[in-house]
């Protein structure tokens, strides 16, 4: 899903985590090209796509990874 907001005055395009589950208990989407683009790692609950997201830097994002995989 492509979305543009004030905030993000370009095109964000979500991507599913590869951390996700398939059955849609728990679905991460980030959006890696506005990471790429601005260094603002955007995440968000793909239940509620329209809900707020988080705004992380990538040092945050990596701690959420790194929370993910020991969890995992």
């Amino acid at each position: 899903m492509t979305v543009m907001t004030k905030a993000t005055p370009h095109p964000v395009f979500w991507v599913k985590s590869s951390y996700s589950q398939g059955n849609g208990g728990e679905c991460l989407e980030w959006a890696p090209d506005h990471a790429a683009l601005t260094g603002e790692v955007l995440v968000r609950d793909s239940k509620t796509p329209h809900a707020p997201h988080l705004t992380l830097t990538p040092e945050s994002f990596a701690g959420l990874v790194s929370l993910a995989k020991a969890r995992g």
